[in-house]
């Protein structure tokens, strides 16, 4: 970060285990303005606060605080602040694949708007680059950027959407859940799995999501978390139960033994501990 306050910052995700990297750019100018260029992949951006302007397609485009700005590969643009105050943003660089599978036709999406009103959209790919930027776990990332990428051209885009009918949708929740939770440690991607099914991973999502109510990185923080009271209970730290159930550390356990269970794992240990004692004095 400089004296103005500037600063950009990059973390590489990647979805899946083996799986393509993703970038995602956290980012605030006051006077940088980019210079004209291209992009491969889509971007995908938020407008946090701030105003921005945008050359594209031979005009300006403006996005404020909430917008959805979508602009596709190969189209030259540029970018920088539209008011004294400067602008901040979260943006990602998703190849067209992403974007494209859920969706019927062998063209690419097209985006005849390139500033997009989906406030709901606009929240949840906000939330999900926060979470991802901090945490970029490759299951979580599988399971929500190409869900949320798919509804972005489904709801904005020129491309038809594709049936959502997915037979057998739970017999193969139930494939997925079991090879989930063998496979604890070093889960396999969910590409993988759609490929071993015959799916799309776009199908295979629709087909958890459908009969499990969650996606499938949540199902199996869920899971993880069961697993891990279980070894609590016995008495181990709660820095040892991460790395048994596959958390990454324990601050990536009592982030998600507090969303299921409202309680970090060391206070859960201490109650099953003193509750023991108490039971065992009378």
């Amino acid at each position: 970060m400089d004296a103005r306050g500037e600063q950009a910052r990059w973390t590489r995700a990647r979805l899946g285990t083996a799986g393509p990297p993703l970038d995602l750019l956290t980012a605030r100018f006051d006077r940088h303005v980019y210079a004209p260029h291209a992009h491969d992949e889509y971007t995908v951006g938020v407008t946090v606060g701030g105003l921005e302007v945008i050359a594209y397609r031979g005009g300006h485009i403006h996005s404020g605080p909430g917008s959805i700005v979508v602009l596709e590969p190969g189209e030259v643009h540029t970018g920088g602040p539209a008011a004294p105050d400067g602008y901040s943003y979260r943006a990602l660089y998703a190849t067209p694949s992403l974007l494209a599978d859920g969706t019927r036709g062998s063209g690419l999406p097209h985006f005849r708007e390139p500033v997009l009103d989906d406030p709901e959209l606009a929240a949840a790919l906000r939330a999900t680059h926060m979470d991802l930027a901090h945490r970029p776990d490759p299951l979580e990332a599988e399971s929500r950027l190409p869900w949320l990428l798919t509804a972005l051209a489904r709801r904005h885009s020129t491309a038809r959407a594709a049936d959502d009918t997915v037979p057998g949708a739970d017999r193969i929740a139930r494939v997925v859940r079991d090879r989930l939770a063998d496979e604890l440690l070093a889960p396999p991607s969910l590409a993988s799995l759609a490929t071993d099914l015959g799916l799309s991973r776009y199908q295979l999502l629709r087909a958890f999501r459908t009969t499990m109510g969650i996606p499938p990185y949540a199902w199996l923080a869920q899971h993880r978390v069961a697993r891990a009271r279980g070894l609590l209970d016995a008495g181990l730290r709660p820095a040892e139960v991460a790395a048994l159930v596959g958390f990454a550390d324990q601050a990536h356990l009592t982030r998600w033994f507090r969303r299921v269970l409202g309680v970090t794992p060391a206070a859960y240990r201490d109650s099953v501990r003193r509750n023991s004692v108490q039971d065992g004095a009378v």
